[in-house]
């Protein structure tokens, strides 16, 4: 961050008064000073480069019109604005499931002001066009019965894995998230050769989600929410290959619900005893979190399981009160479905 002095400003009694300081944002910058001008943006396609050429003579071949090429004003990277017939386009095989009450308000509405304004992200993948970002937007079209779809075509494949930063069209909940995190993780991890887990670090945003996302496939009811924090403070991204590392997250999936088992049986036994709240599993995970009050402090995985679930043993619902669980926070379990 830079601070920025101005020159002080005089009153009207001629003393000297200092001016607000200016401060700068990290990763803000100057105005106007990236990127391309508007006349820079349309190079025309004899300037396209080869890769970017041959993708419009794939589109061609297969039914779609491109309207244009330009270069992103940003980054300045290629992007082809064409339109693609709609039964080509599919959504990449490990993004969030559809919402069919998202789906239908944005048919409802596309249907009733009779246009389609946003475009979908397309990318060509092992002779397939998927959308990491559209997915919404074109069921919509289908249900409506659209035969064609505007689409941003973009050359690198490897959009399709950074769906999270991509998609902005409903909010993620954190089940979503780690289900899409977890299926990219599967995806790469049988094509992905040598690369380590950590060089994924952009496209798998947080390590946590990707044992969360582990921990829902196997238990479909999983109380993410209730876990995530714990699981976040001592989750780190592994320095092996994905496969390798595969293994390793599905043991640490099989840890975290093994702890949920005898949290559940905890929360039961508190339930029997009439202790009714919606926070019971976060206070039963809070008393076992060996982080709970070390602001700050680091631990490793295995340590920080060992010693959870040693707590988790020792934990004894018959002596929790009910003005124990007053000062219970945090949100309630989150919803399975």
């Amino acid at each position: 961050m830079r601070v920025e002095m101005a020159e002080p400003k005089k009153g009207r009694s001629g003393a000297s008064k200092p001016r607000t300081r200016t401060r700068k944002r990290k990763g803000h910058g100057e105005p106007g000073s990236r990127g391309l001008l508007p006349a820079e943006v349309a190079s025309g396609a004899e300037a396209a480069p080869a890769s970017v050429r041959e993708l419009t003579g794939q589109l061609e071949r297969d039914g779609a019109k491109v309207l244009a090429p330009y270069r992103d004003p940003l980054g300045g990277h290629w992007v082809l604005l064409a339109v693609l017939p709609i039964e080509r386009v599919e959504p990449t095989p490990f993004q969030r499931d559809l919402s069919d009450a998202h789906c239908e308000r944005l048919r409802a509405v596309i249907d009733k002001v009779g246009r389609f304004l946003d475009p979908i992200i397309v990318v060509h993948e092992r002779d397939q066009y998927w959308t990491p970002n559209g997915n919404h937007r074109l069921s919509a079209l289908k249900r409506l019965g659209a035969r064609s779809v505007t689409a941003l075509v973009v050359p690198d494949p490897q959009l399709a894995y950074r769906i999270l930063a991509l998609n902005t069209e409903k909010a993620h909940n954190l089940r979503e998230r780690a289900l899409e995190v977890v299926r990219m993780f599967r995806d790469l991890a049988e094509r992905a050769g040598s690369r380590k887990e950590s060089e994924f670090a952009l496209e798998f945003e947080d390590p946590s989600l990707v044992t969360i996302g582990m921990c829902y496939q196997k238990r479909p009811r999983f109380s993410g929410g209730a876990y995530h924090p714990l699981v976040r403070r001592v989750d780190a991204f592994l320095e092996q290959s994905l496969e390798r590392a595969l293994t390793v997250r599905e043991r640490r999936a099989d840890e975290v619900l093994a702890l949920d088992d005898l949290v559940s049986a905890h929360v039961q036994a508190l339930r029997e005893r009439g202790l009714t709240s919606p926070y019971l599993r976060n206070f039963v995970i809070a008393r076992v979190n060996p982080l709970r009050f070390r602001r700050g402090a680091k631990m490793d995985w295995d340590e920080a399981m060992e010693k959870t679930m040693a707590a988790a043993r020792k934990f004894d619902p018959a002596k929790i009160r009910p003005q124990d669980l007053a000062g219970a926070g945090g949100p309630p379990e989150e919803a399975a479905s």
